[in-house]
């Protein structure tokens, strides 16, 4: 049983009073304007990873141009909860009122039902989780709040990519070339393309060496306002498909679907809504009806629960960030949340090598990125390796399994359930200590 708005799934938050440096004390002020000697990140993605590096790297005196594939910011994306070094360091960065005041309300009591429209089960998440400090939103929203922190700071170029780049065998800068005609040379190419990386491919290693299926796709979208569930927060589960439902507002319910699956791989646009169809086929009459209300051409995201797994995230003075580097899945939760805390960790080994806003020599940034990853890495691996223990029971795939699940869940007591929530806490608090 799984639920994306409470801190990214099932899967427990990381209490914040035990997260790392990153997650306390005064938010970090903003530095006078980059020189224009000051070295040059030049960043792929304007996702989440790549608008907190570029947060970061500002406000340690470098100079910071995004170029992002896609005409627009992203729109679609399902619901997650900040928490624990994320929420920590949004903190940090004086973002936590914006997260806010775009952020959903506690959810209250989430209703579980099968395909028959049963209740399986009622949660009230604002009893069980009382203890945490998180907030509910989109990932959107998350990636809006972050564009408005960098916008007036930092270079945006939007449906701009890199085309080209020259490494400098002795150590020297990147020349890389934009697909606009531009070029430029830069102490740090930051490759946060998301999970499936073209930067990663071409210049760390191919998709088939470092992709991780865990045996589910997952579906995101909404609903428009001709639609709308009979609760606020409601799940139809049967065996091997969940699908929830949150209410935006009186227009809109966020999506999510995630289901067992055999094959993986891209699914083209034109696609996705027929596999949507044939994979709720049998679904309870509200999942079919709400997938009936999206409009052809409405954006369906779909893609894997799949881990990125690798030996080094960096060659030279390219790096990957965010899901390119370590994707994370919806099962373990936490990979917003590491992608913000990554880019502070950054930061602060590329100041404590170089000096604030002083351009790197290639040893010096070679073991600024090498302490990147030995603090993240524990974390990391950490939250894989409980993705992989959950991954097989995430969604139960024959009835028997599924009968036997709900039957657990209907009988457990709410004490019980509890100490399941918060169990995971204290050693997940232990290992976030990589951070410090």
């Amino acid at each position: 049983m799984m639920t994306s708005a409470q801190p990214q799934s099932i899967a427990q938050p990381i209490a914040p009073a035990k997260a790392a440096r990153l997650t306390t004390g005064a938010p970090v002020r903003d530095p006078t304007p980059a020189h224009r000697n000051a070295p040059l990140a030049l960043i792929a993605g304007a996702g989440i990873a790549g608008l907190a590096a570029a947060w970061w790297l500002h406000h340690i005196g470098w100079r910071v141009h995004v170029v992002e594939r896609a005409s627009h910011l992203r729109d679609g994306g399902h619901m997650m909860g900040l928490s624990g070094p994320g929420l920590g360091t949004a903190r940090r960065m004086g973002l936590v009122p914006d997260l806010k005041a775009v952020a959903y309300p506690d959810m209250g009591t989430h209703t579980y039902r099968d395909r028959r429209g049963r209740d399986i089960l009622s949660v009230d998440y604002r009893q069980l989780l009382a203890e945490m400090d998180w907030i509910t939103l989109r990932r959107t929203q998350l990636v809006h709040v972050l564009h408005n922190a960098v916008r007036d700071h930092v270079q945006i170029s939007m449906g701009t990519s890199v085309q080209g780049l020259q490494h400098d065998p002795a150590g020297g800068l990147l020349s890389v070339l934009l697909s606009d005609g531009s070029s430029c040379e830069a102490d740090l190419l930051i490759a946060a393309d998301g999970v499936h990386s073209s930067l990663r491919a071409q210049h760390i290693a191919p998709s088939a060496d470092c992709l991780r299926p865990l045996g589910y796709r997952y579906a995101a979208y909404d609903i428009p306002e001709n639609w709308q569930p009979t609760e606020d927060f409601v799940s139809y589960a049967e065996p091997g498909l969940q699908s929830e439902y949150y209410s935006l507002d009186a227009q809109r319910t966020a999506a999510l679907h995630v289901w067992r699956s055999p094959v993986h791989g891209p699914v083209p646009l034109e696609g996705r809504h027929a596999l949507l169809a044939q994979v709720t086929a049998h679904s309870h009459a509200v999942v079919q009806s709400g997938l009936a209300a999206v409009q052809a051409g409405t954006e369906l995201v779909i893609d894997d629960l799949a881990l990125v797994v690798l030996p080094s995230w960096h060659r030279g003075r390219i790096l990957l960030m965010g899901d390119a580097a370590h994707s994370l899945s919806l099962i373990s939760g936490q990979g917003a949340g590491m992608a913000l805390a990554s880019a502070g960790v950054l930061a602060q080994e590329l100041e404590r090598s170089t000096g604030k806003g002083q351009a790197p020599k290639a040893e010096q940034l070679e073991q600024a990125l090498v302490a990147h990853r030995r603090r993240l890495h524990p974390t990391i691996e950490r939250l894989q390796r409980r993705s992989r223990k959950i991954a097989p029971a995430f969604v139960p795939a024959t009835p028997v399994s599924f009968y036997l699940r709900n039957l657990a869940l209907r009988w457990m007591p709410g004490a019980v359930m509890r100490r399941v929530f918060l169990s995971g806490l204290k050693s997940e608090a232990q290992a976030m200590a990589a951070l410090e």
